[in-house]
């Protein structure tokens, strides 16, 4: 794929299919940026795994500067990959809902019958191996949400406050992140939020966001 703009991959989350990131794709396209939405096995394969294709898919990719924008699990593909694959055209990062410091919820999850297998392999491996700390090459946004609906709180309804209702603010912080902003959006809610879209192309354009009406 060759593109003279900006280009921006979004990697979604767990259980759902890259269509799930069409109308974030479409917002963030308005604002002058060629944006791709990648697909992959959530549940299958292991984060390892997904994390080899992600790069494979990425090294096709001719532009002047690539940035990626990941919804919960995908920031963890998106990391992982990043680690492993330094040559990628430079370019900023942003995590939306991502549970870098741990995953309350999941924990909890896992604990029910069948909830290890409602996790599926890349989650797990998250969970159980230690994290990537990011190296300061890529700019590091983080979003998170502070409204509490969602099957986190089902499965574990003491999760720490404030939460988007499956990942708590707290568990969206890492330490090489440039900035971080809270919005009044559910977990899922994040990818059909015209402010998410809005704070993503604010954050890829200047390397931090909007605070004024976060």
């Amino acid at each position: 794929m060759v593109s003279g703009l900006e280009t921006v991959v979004l990697v979604h989350g767990l259980w759902v299919h890259g269509i799930a990131m069409e109308l974030m794709r479409r917002r963030i396209a308005r604002c002058g940026y060629h944006v791709l939405s990648y697909s992959y096995p959530s549940m299958r394969l292991t984060l390892a795994e997904n994390v080899e294709r992600l790069i494979r898919y990425c090294r096709g990719i001719a532009a002047p500067r690539l940035h990626f924008v990941g919804h919960s699990l995908g920031g963890f593909v998106i990391l992982r990959a990043l680690e492993s694959a330094a040559e990628l055209a430079p370019g900023r990062v942003v995590l939306a809902g991502t549970p870098y410091a741990g995953c309350y919820a999941a924990r909890r999850l896992a604990r029910f019958p069948g909830g290890g297998a409602a996790l599926g392999r890349s989650m797990p491996q998250w969970l159980e191996t230690a994290h990537p700390a990011p190296d300061g090459r890529r700019e590091i946004g983080v979003i998170a949400g502070t409204l509490p609906i969602g099957l986190g709180r089902i499965v574990a309804p003491d999760l720490p406050a404030p939460n988007d209702g499956v990942v708590s603010v707290a568990e969206t912080r890492l330490p090489a992140m440039r900035d971080h902003v809270a919005l009044n959006v559910s977990h899922s809610g994040m990818l059909v939020s015209r402010a998410v879209a809005h704070q993503i192309c604010v954050f890829l354009r200047n390397g931090a966001f909007e605070h004024r009406d976060a």
